[in-house]
């Protein structure tokens, strides 16, 4: 795929829709193209990184080694989100992985120069990305008050409304099915408890008609009660 055709696929989010090509030349774009394997590590316990990174197609794990040698996982994201220093300071992914997860990744990087240079020429550009800054930081701490207050039920019923708002724009409220990146175990670090314990939740759920899993995709068979649950929880 040539650079003008990655820069288009690129230009189809929002974040990134108005920009000229001269503006897109100021980022350095072009130069900065990543194709990763599954399972490489992008970034690995990256003190005093200065880059971010926009996913073109594929999944990236976001987690940390703890004290034992065992992996965490933070968060598992998608095409159409940015990574890395997206609070643009150098110092604060505190050891933190990013790896390619589940399939090949496709990503873009820039360096936080670049992108804070192009913020000050273009406020629309800067409102937009305090917007997904904003979302991001609320939907960690409110993962934050899940793990402190909630059950685990409560936490994975959260878990699995996130997962509809995040598709619910391009699909019907009626049900519909996405694919599914996650295992069991990848749920349960995500919310805080264990394998078998979310496989017994999960299975209700299947009983009560509300989901239905299996490794290619999750389906949300009454999303209206998966959100009277997700609310009332």
């Amino acid at each position: 795929m040539s650079v003008d055709e990655k820069l288009l696929l690129i230009r189809n989010y929002d974040l990134w829709c108005h920009l000229s090509d001269e503006e897109y030349e100021e980022l350095h774009i072009e130069h900065q193209f990543i194709e990763a394997p599954r399972g490489e590590y992008i970034y690995f316990e990256a003190f005093n990184h200065n880059r971010l990174y926009f996913i073109k197609e594929g999944y990236i794990k976001i987690g940390y080694i703890d004290d034992e040698g065992n992996e965490k996982v933070k968060e598992i994201i998608s095409k159409g989100e940015i990574f890395g220093q997206f609070t643009l300071e150098r110092n604060n992914l505190n050891g933190e992985f990013a790896k390619a997860y589940k399939n090949d990744v496709s990503l873009c990087a820039f360096t936080i120069e670049d992108f804070e240079k192009l913020l000050k020429k273009k406020p629309d550009l800067a409102l937009k990305f305090s917007k997904q800054v904003g979302a991001k930081l609320r939907h960690i701490e409110n993962r934050l008050v899940n793990l402190l207050n909630k059950s685990v039920k409560t936490r994975l019923l959260h878990f699995f409304w996130h997962l509809v708002e995040q598709e619910i724009g391009l699909s019907t409220t009626q049900g519909f099915c996405i694919p599914n990146y996650l295992t069991h175990e990848d749920i349960a670090s995500l919310i805080g408890s264990s394998r078998q314990t979310v496989t017994t939740m999960i299975n209700e759920l299947a009983a009560e008609q509300v989901l239905s899993y299996d490794r290619n995709q999750i389906c949300f068979l009454d999303v209206k009660k998966l959100q009277k649950q997700a609310s009332v929880a």
